[in-house]
């Protein structure tokens, strides 16, 4: 198939950093190749995963500017989306046109696409979001079976509404690259518990910072605040009283419950990490901890975590029951005291078995696996355009384009 894949503005793939959508594009984009199909990236232009061609309108990720307004902020989605369609009109008119669109662009994606009806291929829409964040889109878009929706997990189509689910083909589990190296006995890990997550209120930085003053285990905090990488970036924003820092409600919620704790030794806050250092931190910590406060439709860390034969204690809401094995592949806790006892008892939980399981759960074959049988569903449901896209007088586009054979 030649399959048009719609990053988003946000992030580079793959991200350098956070990104777990992004990370989810990478690993999917690269194993549908590897199987043989065509990949055309919509993406930034930082971007460096190998495709048949990347596009975009933007050279750097436009990450940083969600904290803004919304008048800031709706025009970078808008704008990424007409070179989506500056790109289906020229495949189209090359006579090679798309099999299918997956697009990962929240709202502005499926909506886009879908004013084209019969004019463009078929449209998968993965949801990687809490769906209660855009409500009224989803209890009221229709896209006319041109445009069906894509779960990461049971729990998060559970909690749609019902004109999503009915266009909804399933869910596919988020998959992750598998380590090379084996995993690590429990005996030779580092002694600190990690924490991998953007540090919001929703993340429960918090409540591992508690849990963890409680079992007597050090805690290492990976992850930006409000679109800020690190400490060094946080302090230069908040010195410039202009910065948009000042009104982030992330910024303000981790000055006033995470930065008052920071001591260099029993928290550590280490800021975004990416690549080898990540997978290195990752693969050493004691266990990962999720104290999520909120329902968690997917788990990326979660996955990649396991992954490295990292055991994982969390809070057990949204996918989190789904994705961890109580007593197997970690603990399950619905309180603080409950957070406790799985961080006192990880070592009881065996490295070796934590990544056999993800290897048979969570390896890219298996998500790509999925996505096939869903394009071609859709494709069998949809059939082929009905008309051809129409294609616009000689435009130079604001993007750019770079091609790669690898």
């Amino acid at each position: 198939m030649r399959v048009l894949m719609d990053a988003g503005p946000w992030l580079p793939v793959p991200p350098v950093g956070y990104g777990g959508l992004e990370n989810v594009v990478a690993t999917l984009t690269d194993e549908l190749r590897a199987r043989g199909h065509e990949v055309v990236l919509v993406t930034v232009g930082e971007s460096t995963l190998a495709a048949e061609e990347r596009v975009w309108a933007f050279p750097t990720g436009q990450f940083a500017r969600l904290a803004g307004s919304y008048p800031s902020v709706v025009g970078v989605a808008h704008a990424h989306a007409q070179v989506v369609l500056d790109t289906l009109t020229r495949y189209a008119a090359a006579g090679t046109p798309f099999d299918v669109v997956h697009t990962h662009l929240e709202v502005v994606g499926p909506a886009v696409l879908a004013a084209l009806g019969p004019s463009a291929p078929p449209v998968v829409h993965t949801l990687h979001w809490d769906l209660h964040r855009n409500p009224d889109f989803y209890e009221q878009f229709d896209g006319h079976g041109r445009v069906s929706y894509v779960g990461v997990s049971a729990s998060q189509l559970d909690r749609g509404p019902e004109r999503l689910k009915a266009q909804a083909l399933g869910f596919v589990p988020l998959a992750v690259p598998l380590p090379e190296v084996p995993p690590l006995p429990a005996g030779v890990r580092a002694p600190h518990a990690l924490l991998l997550a953007r540090l919001t209120a929703s993340k429960g930085a918090d409540t591992a910072i508690a849990a963890c003053a409680a079992a007597g285990v050090p805690l290492v905090l990976a992850g930006p605040v409000g679109g800020l990488p690190d400490a060094a970036a946080l302090d230069a924003a908040l010195a410039d009283p202009e910065h948009r820092a000042h009104d982030n409600a992330d910024v303000a919620w981790f000055c006033q419950h995470v930065r008052p704790h920071l001591d260099g030794d029993r928290v550590r806050w280490l800021g975004s990490v990416a690549g080898a250092e990540k997978a290195e931190l990752i693969r050493t910590a004691r266990v990962s901890l999720f104290p999520i406060d909120w329902e968690e439709p997917g788990g990326t860390a979660v996955c990649e975590s396991l992954a490295a034969g990292t055991p994982v204690v969390a809070m057990a809401r949204g996918c989190l029951p789904t994705l961890v094995e109580h007593g197997v592949t970690g603990f399950l806790a619905t309180d603080l005291d409950g957070f406790v006892d799985g961080l006192r008892r990880v070592e009881e939980i065996d490295p070796g078995q934590c990544a056999a399981v993800a290897r048979e759960r969570f390896a890219p074959a298996v998500m790509a696996g999925a996505y096939e049988r869903l394009y071609e569903r859709v494709l069998g449901r949809a059939g082929t355009q009905t008309r051809p896209l129409t294609v616009p007088g000689p435009r130079t586009p604001p993007s750019g384009r770079a091609v790669s054979a690898h």
